[in-house]
């Protein structure tokens, strides 16, 4: 069965940031900056713990009513935001695909 990867970059500033993909290649979290390579390698090691808890999601409407969901850390801090979806029903979908693929151990670092 095909699992989901994560992807970890490295932008223009200097920061570390990561996806996390499904099997098709669809980016389905996505990080906030880091200043380490480390504390992004962390990052990614709390969405793997706590992905597969539904409890850890949040469900929210943006100002223009489109849906979008975050993944919180056991202590509450966001530690990854999805796109935006055109319904709520689209927008837990997406929890399920991070819920599915978040585990995953494929990490793949093209930050060097």
């Amino acid at each position: 069965m095909a699992t989901g990867y994560y992807v970890m970059k490295r932008a223009s500033n200097g920061q570390y940031h990561f996806t996390l993909h499904a099997s098709n290649g669809e980016i389905i979290l996505s990080s906030e900056m880091y200043a380490s390579k480390a504390s992004a390698e962390n990052g990614i090691s709390s969405v793997q713990v706590n992905s597969p808890h539904e409890a850890q999601f949040g469900l929210k409407t943006s100002s223009n009513n489109q849906h979008y969901f975050v993944l919180n850390a056991k202590n509450h801090q966001v530690i990854g935001t999805s796109q935006m979806y055109s319904s709520e029903s689209a927008a837990k979908k997406g929890i399920e695909s991070v819920i599915k693929n978040g585990p995953s151990q494929d990490v793949r670092d093209l930050s060097v």
